[in-house]
């Protein structure tokens, strides 16, 4: 990947493809947005630009607190250095916290948002969703990252371990063992800003970009109450579901969400 500097941090980045440009932001799994980015769909058609945030992969780590809003104020720099004016942006879980909060925040500079489950902790189900991750929890405070991992996969993604972590390795190889080095961020920083980000109803019906919510058949209650508050708040909102899959739908079936999402990039181009 290559590296820029904004807002005083070292960022890593890649580009590829030309056209309208999507941002890409990822959660917890640093490149897990590589499936997607590589089927034709999207590839042929657009500029895809994904990178690492503050504190994940080789972007500089900075101590907590790290806000959602401090991550979309990044990727606005990133946009701005990289020469990018108007741009789509996706967002995967804790990354379509961003993207969403990057769509409140500059709309101006937001075409059309893709959220792709996002990770919403004050409906709820964000309570039964701490309840069953507080092994994973435990284990990081015990200072066994790699357990922690271990136990958080399966409790989002709704597989036993081996299961997701063989999916990990053919889809995206090497991301199992960037997770656990990425541990002290996910959840020394990123899970405890998610579960303070505010985003209720006013801030959803703020969002004026179009919005394309990307749901998994198979995935978590926490976001299937998710799908449900976007398609009751957010003025401009589509649906997709990816049937049999659950909440790594985009790197489980990354043919039929690229095409979803390429669908819904050509009804709303950037030229309109």
């Amino acid at each position: 990947m290559d590296t820029v500097t904004v807002n005083g941090i070292q960022m890593e980045y890649e580009i590829r493809g030309s056209g309208e440009p999507v941002l890409f932001i990822s959660p917890v799994l640093a490149d897990g947005f590589l499936p997607l980015v590589a089927e034709p769909a999207l590839a042929e058609r657009h500029q895809l630009i994904r990178y690492h945030k503050r504190g994940w992969g080789g972007s500089t780590h900075t101590p907590a607190p790290v806000t959602i809003a401090d991550h979309a104020a990044d990727a606005i720099a990133l946009l701005d250095r990289l020469g990018v004016g108007r741009v789509h942006v996706a967002g995967h879980s804790s990354g379509a916290a961003v993207a969403a909060q990057l769509a409140q925040d500059h709309s101006d500079r937001v075409a059309t948002v893709a959220l792709l489950e996002l990770s919403l902790l004050s409906v709820p189900a964000g309570a039964a969703f701490f309840e069953q991750a507080a092994p994973a929890f435990e284990a990081y405070a015990d200072g066994d990252a790699e357990r922690a991992v271990r136990l958080f996969m399966p409790v989002v993604s709704g597989m036993d371990w081996d299961h997701c972590r063989t999916l990990l390795d053919e889809r995206v190889s090497g991301s199992g063992a960037q997770a656990v080095k990425d541990a002290d961020t996910f959840f020394g920083i990123e899970l405890p800003s998610l579960a303070e980000w505010r985003f209720g109803p006013d801030q959803a019906a703020a969002i004026r970009p179009p919005v394309l919510s990307v749901l998994g058949s198979d995935t978590r209650p926490l976001w299937v109450e998710v799908a449900e508050f976007l398609r009751s708040n957010v003025p401009d909102v589509e649906e997709y579901v990816a049937e049999g899959v659950g909440h790594l739908l985009h790197i489980e079936q990354s043919r039929p969400v690229a095409a979803a999402m390429a669908r819904f990039l050509e009804r709303h181009p950037i030229a309109s």
